[in-house]
Protein backbone atom coordinates (compact mmCIF):
# COMPACT_ATOMS: atom_id res chain seq x y z
CA UNK A 1 0.00 0.00 0.00
CA UNK A 2 1.40 3.39 -1.07
CA UNK A 3 2.00 6.11 1.55
CA UNK A 4 0.19 9.38 1.82
CA UNK A 5 1.86 12.14 -0.15
CA UNK A 6 2.27 14.11 3.50
CA UNK A 7 3.92 11.15 5.55
CA UNK A 8 7.58 9.88 4.66
CA UNK A 9 8.42 7.06 3.62
CA UNK A 10 11.26 7.57 5.62
CA UNK A 11 11.92 9.51 8.81
CA UNK A 12 15.11 9.16 10.61
CA UNK A 13 15.21 10.66 14.67
CA UNK A 14 18.72 11.60 15.87
CA UNK A 15 20.05 8.24 14.18
CA UNK A 16 23.60 7.57 15.47
CA UNK A 17 25.67 4.66 14.26
CA UNK A 18 29.29 3.44 15.11
CA UNK A 19 30.88 0.36 13.54
CA UNK A 20 33.02 -1.71 15.84
CA UNK A 21 35.81 0.28 17.78
CA UNK A 22 35.15 3.11 15.47
CA UNK A 23 33.51 6.99 15.67
CA UNK A 24 30.06 7.32 14.80
CA UNK A 25 29.64 6.67 11.01
CA UNK A 26 26.18 8.42 11.11
CA UNK A 27 26.28 10.79 14.20
CA UNK A 28 22.38 12.35 15.25
CA UNK A 29 21.09 12.19 11.92
CA UNK A 30 17.72 13.64 11.50
CA UNK A 31 16.07 13.77 8.12
CA UNK A 32 13.10 12.39 6.22
CA UNK A 33 12.15 11.35 2.75
CA UNK A 34 8.58 11.56 1.17
CA UNK A 35 6.94 10.27 -1.81
CA UNK A 36 8.63 11.07 -5.30
CA UNK A 37 11.58 12.94 -4.46
CA UNK A 38 15.03 12.92 -6.20
CA UNK A 39 17.82 13.52 -3.80
CA UNK A 40 21.71 13.69 -4.57
CA UNK A 41 23.35 11.75 -1.17
CA UNK A 42 26.87 13.55 -1.76
CA UNK A 43 30.31 14.06 0.16
CA UNK A 44 33.91 12.02 0.56
CA UNK A 45 34.22 8.28 1.09
CA UNK A 46 33.57 7.94 4.68
CA UNK A 47 31.90 10.66 5.43
CA UNK A 48 28.35 8.32 5.97
CA UNK A 49 26.59 7.65 2.59
CA UNK A 50 26.82 4.43 2.85
CA UNK A 51 26.01 3.81 6.62
CA UNK A 52 22.94 6.26 6.16
CA UNK A 53 21.60 3.88 3.15
CA UNK A 54 22.33 0.41 5.15
CA UNK A 55 20.25 1.67 7.99
CA UNK A 56 17.48 3.22 5.46
CA UNK A 57 17.29 -0.40 4.32
CA UNK A 58 17.39 -2.53 7.84
CA UNK A 59 20.67 -3.96 7.26
CA UNK A 60 22.10 -1.77 9.83
CA UNK A 61 20.31 -1.25 13.19
CA UNK A 62 20.89 2.25 15.29
CA UNK A 63 22.82 2.67 18.28
CA UNK A 64 20.33 5.68 19.41
CA UNK A 65 17.06 7.15 17.71
CA UNK A 66 14.60 5.67 15.96
CA UNK A 67 13.99 5.10 12.16
CA UNK A 68 10.72 4.86 11.11
CA UNK A 69 8.79 3.93 7.69
CA UNK A 70 5.45 4.90 6.56
CA UNK A 71 5.12 6.62 10.24
CA UNK A 72 5.92 3.13 11.44
CA UNK A 73 8.75 2.49 13.97
CA UNK A 74 11.17 0.22 12.80
CA UNK A 75 12.11 -2.74 15.23
CA UNK A 76 14.17 -5.84 14.38
CA UNK A 77 11.41 -7.83 14.14
CA UNK A 78 11.53 -9.84 11.09
CA UNK A 79 7.95 -8.52 10.19
CA UNK A 80 9.23 -5.32 10.12
CA UNK A 81 12.41 -5.61 8.49
CA UNK A 82 10.29 -7.00 5.61
CA UNK A 83 8.24 -4.68 5.24
CA UNK A 84 10.85 -1.44 5.19
CA UNK A 85 13.22 -3.51 2.84
CA UNK A 86 10.21 -4.67 0.53
CA UNK A 87 9.09 -0.72 1.00
CA UNK A 88 12.95 0.95 1.06
CA UNK A 89 15.00 -1.28 -2.15
CA UNK A 90 19.31 -0.80 -2.54
CA UNK A 91 20.78 -1.14 -6.18
CA UNK A 92 24.70 -1.80 -5.12
CA UNK A 93 27.27 -0.17 -6.94
CA UNK A 94 29.03 -3.14 -8.14
CA UNK A 95 25.75 -5.44 -9.89
CA UNK A 96 27.64 -8.44 -9.95
CA UNK A 97 27.24 -8.51 -6.31
CA UNK A 98 23.35 -8.29 -5.98
CA UNK A 99 22.54 -10.83 -9.05
CA UNK A 100 22.12 -14.99 -7.72
CA UNK A 101 19.64 -16.42 -10.63
CA UNK A 102 20.36 -18.35 -13.23
CA UNK A 103 18.50 -16.51 -15.37
CA UNK A 104 17.22 -12.74 -15.35
CA UNK A 105 13.63 -14.10 -15.02
CA UNK A 106 14.40 -15.93 -12.25
CA UNK A 107 16.89 -13.16 -10.50
CA UNK A 108 13.90 -10.53 -10.96
CA UNK A 109 10.75 -12.98 -9.46
CA UNK A 110 13.25 -13.70 -6.31
CA UNK A 111 11.91 -10.97 -4.14
CA UNK A 112 8.29 -11.88 -4.72
CA UNK A 113 8.45 -15.39 -4.11
CA UNK A 114 10.08 -14.33 -0.38
CA UNK A 115 6.74 -12.33 -0.09
CA UNK A 116 4.92 -15.59 -0.21
CA UNK A 117 2.96 -14.00 -2.77
CA UNK A 118 0.51 -15.97 -5.15
CA UNK A 119 2.48 -17.25 -8.04
CA UNK A 120 0.14 -14.76 -10.43
CA UNK A 121 0.91 -11.76 -8.37
CA UNK A 122 4.44 -13.13 -8.80
CA UNK A 123 4.39 -13.90 -12.48
CA UNK A 124 2.56 -10.36 -12.81
CA UNK A 125 5.43 -7.79 -10.94
CA UNK A 126 8.54 -10.03 -12.55
CA UNK A 127 6.87 -9.45 -16.11
CA UNK A 128 5.74 -5.89 -15.35
CA UNK A 129 9.58 -5.20 -13.90
CA UNK A 130 11.07 -6.64 -16.85
CA UNK A 131 8.45 -4.40 -19.20
CA UNK A 132 9.82 -1.03 -17.09
CA UNK A 133 13.41 -1.41 -17.73
CA UNK A 134 13.42 -2.91 -21.00
CA UNK A 135 14.23 -6.37 -20.26
CA UNK A 136 11.30 -8.77 -21.94
CA UNK A 137 13.63 -10.19 -24.59
CA UNK A 138 16.38 -11.13 -21.80
CA UNK A 139 13.98 -13.25 -19.77
CA UNK A 140 15.61 -16.42 -19.98
CA UNK A 141 19.13 -15.35 -20.65
CA UNK A 142 21.83 -15.65 -17.81
CA UNK A 143 22.55 -12.38 -15.95
CA UNK A 144 26.37 -12.90 -15.62
CA UNK A 145 26.78 -12.62 -19.73
CA UNK A 146 25.03 -9.12 -19.65
CA UNK A 147 26.21 -5.91 -20.44
CA UNK A 148 27.06 -3.41 -17.26
CA UNK A 149 24.63 -1.49 -18.36
CA UNK A 150 22.02 -4.78 -18.45
CA UNK A 151 22.83 -5.81 -14.87
CA UNK A 152 22.25 -2.15 -13.65
CA UNK A 153 18.55 -3.06 -15.14
CA UNK A 154 18.45 -6.08 -14.02
CA UNK A 155 18.78 -5.32 -10.47
CA UNK A 156 16.65 -2.20 -10.89
CA UNK A 157 13.69 -4.70 -12.01
CA UNK A 158 15.14 -6.57 -9.00
CA UNK A 159 13.57 -3.77 -6.60
CA UNK A 160 10.65 -2.77 -9.17
CA UNK A 161 9.06 -6.11 -8.49
CA UNK A 162 8.70 -5.42 -5.10
CA UNK A 163 6.69 -2.59 -5.69
CA UNK A 164 8.64 -0.26 -3.51
CA UNK A 165 8.27 3.56 -2.49
CA UNK A 166 11.98 4.27 -2.48
CA UNK A 167 14.99 3.16 -4.11
CA UNK A 168 18.66 3.91 -3.31
CA UNK A 169 21.15 3.64 -5.65
CA UNK A 170 25.03 3.67 -4.83
CA UNK A 171 26.85 5.02 -7.42
CA UNK A 172 24.31 4.35 -10.27
CA UNK A 173 26.75 5.95 -13.36
CA UNK A 174 29.57 3.93 -12.31
CA UNK A 175 31.86 2.33 -15.21
CA UNK A 176 28.85 2.95 -17.54
CA UNK A 177 29.31 4.35 -20.89
CA UNK A 178 27.70 7.58 -22.06
CA UNK A 179 24.84 6.03 -23.70
CA UNK A 180 23.83 3.88 -20.51
CA UNK A 181 24.14 6.95 -18.10
CA UNK A 182 21.53 8.68 -20.54
CA UNK A 183 19.45 5.69 -20.56
CA UNK A 184 19.54 5.14 -17.10
CA UNK A 185 18.48 8.91 -16.70
CA UNK A 186 15.32 8.10 -19.03
CA UNK A 187 14.79 5.23 -16.61
CA UNK A 188 15.25 7.39 -13.10
CA UNK A 189 12.28 10.12 -14.48
CA UNK A 190 10.50 7.53 -15.38
CA UNK A 191 10.36 5.90 -11.87
CA UNK A 192 10.12 9.52 -10.47
CA UNK A 193 6.77 9.93 -12.83
CA UNK A 194 5.33 6.83 -11.12
CA UNK A 195 6.01 8.47 -7.26
CA UNK A 196 8.90 6.60 -6.34
CA UNK A 197 11.43 8.47 -4.27
CA UNK A 198 15.05 7.99 -5.62
CA UNK A 199 18.15 8.46 -3.61
CA UNK A 200 21.00 8.64 -5.19
CA UNK A 201 24.82 8.31 -3.93
CA UNK A 202 27.37 9.52 -6.19
CA UNK A 203 30.42 11.36 -6.74
CA UNK A 204 29.46 12.68 -9.75
CA UNK A 205 28.07 16.28 -9.15
CA UNK A 206 27.19 16.30 -13.05
CA UNK A 207 25.17 13.85 -12.89
CA UNK A 208 23.49 15.00 -9.53
CA UNK A 209 23.15 18.36 -10.48
CA UNK A 210 20.72 16.99 -14.14
CA UNK A 211 19.11 14.18 -11.56
CA UNK A 212 18.71 15.59 -8.09
CA UNK A 213 16.27 18.52 -7.06
CA UNK A 214 17.41 18.27 -3.35
CA UNK A 215 20.65 17.31 -2.00
CA UNK A 216 22.38 15.74 1.16
CA UNK A 217 25.94 16.71 2.25
CA UNK A 218 27.51 14.49 4.35
CA UNK A 219 31.24 15.25 6.60
CA UNK A 220 32.27 13.15 8.98
CA UNK A 221 29.05 11.61 9.80
CA UNK A 222 26.96 14.77 10.18
CA UNK A 223 24.21 15.52 7.48
CA UNK A 224 26.15 19.25 6.78
CA UNK A 225 23.46 20.53 4.68
CA UNK A 226 19.78 19.80 3.48
CA UNK A 227 18.85 21.78 0.82
CA UNK A 228 18.35 22.80 -3.02
CA UNK A 229 21.41 21.60 -5.27
CA UNK A 230 20.95 24.86 -6.34
CA UNK A 231 21.94 26.10 -2.81
CA UNK A 232 24.53 23.60 -2.13
CA UNK A 233 26.43 24.29 -4.95
CA UNK A 234 26.67 27.68 -4.37
CA UNK A 235 27.75 27.28 -0.80
CA UNK A 236 31.88 27.57 -1.56
CA UNK A 237 32.63 26.66 2.09
CA UNK A 238 30.19 23.34 1.91
CA UNK A 239 31.68 22.37 -1.09
CA UNK A 240 35.51 22.66 0.37
CA UNK A 241 34.75 21.11 3.51
CA UNK A 242 33.06 17.94 1.44
CA UNK A 243 35.31 17.67 -1.09
CA UNK A 244 33.01 18.16 -3.68
CA UNK A 245 32.94 20.41 -6.96
CA UNK A 246 30.35 22.40 -8.59
CA UNK A 247 29.04 21.31 -11.85
CA UNK A 248 31.05 22.22 -15.71
CA UNK A 249 28.06 23.91 -16.80
CA UNK A 250 27.55 26.13 -13.31
CA UNK A 251 31.45 26.48 -13.86
CA UNK A 252 31.26 27.46 -17.16
CA UNK A 253 28.19 30.26 -16.71
CA UNK A 254 29.71 31.78 -13.38
CA UNK A 255 32.90 31.97 -15.66
CA UNK A 256 31.03 33.51 -18.04
CA UNK A 257 29.30 35.99 -15.34
CA UNK A 258 30.56 35.99 -11.90
CA UNK A 259 28.93 37.45 -8.78
CA UNK A 260 25.37 36.18 -9.86
CA UNK A 261 25.41 33.56 -7.04
CA UNK A 262 23.26 30.86 -9.11
CA UNK A 263 23.83 29.62 -12.36
CA UNK A 264 22.26 26.62 -15.08
CA UNK A 265 23.05 23.14 -13.85
CA UNK A 266 21.21 21.33 -17.07
CA UNK A 267 22.31 21.39 -21.06
CA UNK A 268 18.98 23.04 -21.50
CA UNK A 269 19.41 25.53 -19.07
CA UNK A 270 22.11 26.60 -19.79
CA UNK A 271 21.16 27.44 -23.58
CA UNK A 272 18.00 29.40 -22.25
CA UNK A 273 20.56 31.09 -19.66
CA UNK A 274 23.10 32.06 -22.68
CA UNK A 275 20.06 33.50 -24.79
CA UNK A 276 20.53 37.30 -25.60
Amino acid sequence: MAVSVTEPIIHFENVSYAYPDGPNAVDSLSVSIQKGERVAVLGRNGAGKSTFFLLCNGVLEPDTGAIFCAGKAVTRKKQDLLELRRRVGIVFQEAENQILAVTVEGEVSFGPLNLGLPLPEVEKRTADALTAMGLEDYAQRSPQYLSGGEKKRVTIADILAMEPDAILLDEPTASLDPENVTRLEEILDRLTQAGIALLVSTHDVDFAARFARRGLVFTNGKLAKDASMEEIFADDLLLEQAGLRKPWLWQAAEATRPGLGHYPMTMEAYRNWIKP
